[in-house]
């Protein structure tokens, strides 16, 4: 089964996105950060030697494809080849021309020549291509490229990406020590005696143990991440517990410190109030309530997708779908893996879903045995935060429901 992307603006948008890096010139620093491994080197000048042969090409493979402004690697070896996650050998098919494949420019013509059962990317034309655009010219077509051939990339990483979605995955902590969270400060009260909040409400917080929530310029923590309590992940092989995970629910800003103050009674004693910190909610996945915990929201780093296959062999199994009440996941929705960095997996490995067969009765059988079809491919995921004993990857391809227990391997 070949794994193409199907073209719809959903799955596009969000590809693009984590397949990160326009094809455009980015900035040096930003350039340095667009990694490229050593396997998918040593494939890449395998290839620029040899190219691909012709049975792994798409089947509707242009001749020649003009760069525009938001391709990518994935996109354009989604183009050429059968599979996309293949694009260190698209990029091998280039590699005399583009020294660095996350710098192919907008107006670039790349065209494919097929020879000896093999076929080469390359960005110059061969004579027969050179005659046939001399003939398209006569007939007075006139192919026009963009002059400008660069663009700066905004300094808050991947502008395209669907943050709603990704936020409390690519901002910050998910995977939790259960005890730290339940120490961790927490919603106390709401203003006007509310029981959901949402974006643009106030609330109160009381911190816990040294977590003082301070506006204080030296002790200033001014954003926090909003989650719930924690619950365990099991593996659903093993039994064993990967990890804790903490759904997310919002955002809030600090307005004003907790505090304490102290005031006469009428019998001529002194009272101490305790005043809880003045939060105000910025940004709300579903309803906020009293009891949800705050979590320094750490900085934003960019993030480089290079989406591969894995080197070794893989086995896992999906621990669980990110959302409350949700039992079967759709395309772009986030899973869990039971699989993680101490497994070898990393950021990028794009993995294939299967469907386990049915178990059927066979009717052709006197005996009416029972029989097992065959797994199936269902889609395929990538891999983009790791832990030591949980990966988290978002569904890109999907034919059916996607549900706890189906089974990852390597795409083929």
């Amino acid at each position: 089964m070949t794994a193409r992307f199907k073209r719809t603006p959903g799955t596009l948008g969000v590809a693009l996105a984590l397949f990160g890096c326009t094809l455009a010139a980015a900035p040096a620093a930003w350039a340095q950060n667009l990694s490229v491994t050593p396997d998918q080197q040593a494939t890449a000048s395998k290839t620029a030697q040899a190219g691909v042969p012709l049975t792994e090409l798409a089947a509707n493979a242009p001749d020649q494809h003009t760069v525009q402004r938001g391709d990518t690697l994935w996109a354009i070896s989604g183009l050429f080849l059968k599979s996309p996650w293949r694009w260190p050998e698209l990029w091998g098919m280039n590699l005399e021309a583009i020294k660095n494949p996350h710098l192919i420019y907008p107006g670039q013509i790349l065209y494919l020549e097929k020879k000896d059962g093999r076929a080469v990317l390359s960005s110059k034309q061969t004579l027969a291509q050179s005659a046939d655009s001399a003939a398209m010219a006569a007939l007075g077509t006139v192919r026009l490229s963009p002059r400008v051939r660069s663009e700066g990339l905004p300094s808050d990483a991947l502008p395209t990406l669907n943050a709603h979605t990704l936020e409390p995955f690519l901002a910050g902590p998910v995977l939790v020590d259960e005890n730290g969270l339940r120490t961790a400060p927490r919603i106390v009260a709401t203003k006007d005696g509310r029981v959901l909040l949402s974006r643009g409400d106030r609330a109160y917080a009381r911190s816990q143990g040294d977590a003082a929530l301070t506006d204080e310029p030296a002790k200033a923590q001014k954003t926090f991440q909003l989650f719930r309590d924690a619950k365990a992940l099991l593996d659903p092989l093993s039994g064993e517990v990967l990890g804790f995970e903490a759904p997310y629910v919002g955002k809030a800003v600090l307005v004003r410190s907790e505090s304490t103050v102290h005031a006469t009674t009428s019998d001529g004693k002194t009272q101490t109030d305790l005043v809880p910190a003045t939060i105000d909610i910025v940004a709300a996945k579903e309803e906020i309530r009293v009891g949800d915990r705050l979590l320094p929201e750490p900085e934003r780093g960019y993030q480089s997708y290079v989406p591969r296959a894995p080197g070794t062999p893989v086995d896992a199994r999906i621990v669980s779908i990110y959302g409350n009440a949700v039992a079967i996941a759709g395309q772009n929705q986030v899973v869990t893996l039971n699989r993680g960095t101490r497994d070898g997996m990393a950021v990028g490995h794009v993995l294939a879903i299967l469907k386990g067969g049915k178990r059927v009765i066979d009717p052709t059988d006197p005996a009416r045995v029972e029989i097992k079809l065959p797994d199936e491919r269902n889609g395929l995921l990538m891999v983009f935060r790791t832990y030591e004993k949980l990966s988290y990857g978002l569904i890109l391809e999907i034919t059916d429901g996607v549900k706890v227990g189906d089974r990852l391997v390597n795409p083929r």
